[in-house]
């Protein structure tokens, strides 16, 4: 039987929305590990289909707790489960993220959040040098038709030592390479959810076949990794 999320999930985090401090969260305690429980146990066979036409070898379900030392949002819990596939490295790069929250707020992710400098720089270099495997990809009607265009942020004008008039300038100005996909509420209540997730996340392969490929070589094609 595969895993769905009830619309219990829903329901409590709605009441952690109302109510959210310790006291009240505390009281209910069982209730939320049951719940945490049920959302794990969809995650751990969402990994197990990722696994199938993927290499993920860690999955991270993010607690519920928030960091709220830095924030000026002191409020102590989230209001969604949030958690991310990690690729097999180094040789394959990018990533998956699932977010579950009422009011039709969740979503899947894939891509690239925070590219280190060295990264950033590299795909850059690739898309300055040659865009047009990129724009193929991001062109083809099959994988727009779930993914869309790029999102995340970008540059107001050329990175430095980069041509702002260069036909590509609009990838290169990006900072993140990200992809989302939203949910309402009842298509994550629905039984065939979890294989909407998978069937999206096996779509992005092209993409992270490309970036893998470009991340894992130099410009001349020569691989940098330690065989």
């Amino acid at each position: 039987m595969k895993s769905t999320i009830s619309k219990h999930v829903f329901t409590f985090l709605k009441q952690l929305e109302k109510n959210n401090n310790r006291d009240w969260f505390n009281e209910r305690k069982p209730e939320f590990k049951t719940i945490e429980k049920e959302v794990k146990a969809f995650n751990e066979e969402l990994f197990t289909l990722i696994n199938k036409h993927d290499q993920v070898d860690k999955l991270k379900q993010f607690r519920i707790y928030r960091d709220v030392r830095f924030s000026k949002n002191k409020q102590p819990y989230k209001t969604h489960f949030g958690c991310s596939f990690n690729r097999v490295k180094p040789k394959l790069r990018g990533g998956y993220y699932i977010h579950i929250q009422p009011n039709d707020e969740s979503f899947i992710a894939t891509g690239f959040w925070d590219p280190n400098k060295e990264d950033l720089l590299r795909i850059r270099k690739e898309f300055e040098t040659d865009d047009q495997e990129m724009r193929n990809i991001l062109n083809d009607k099959s994988f727009s038709t779930i993914w869309g265009d790029f999102k995340g942020d970008s540059l107001k004008t050329a990175p430095k030592g980069f041509d702002k008039e260069h036909p590509a300038i609009d990838l290169i100005r990006r900072k993140q390479y990200i992809f989302t996909k939203p949910f309402t509420d009842n298509q994550v209540l629905s039984d065939n959810f979890i294989n909407e997730v998978d069937t999206a996340f096996k779509a992005i392969r092209p993409f992270f076949d490309y970036m893998s490929d470009v991340l894992t070589t130099d410009l001349n094609g020569v691989s940098i990794l330690n065989d």
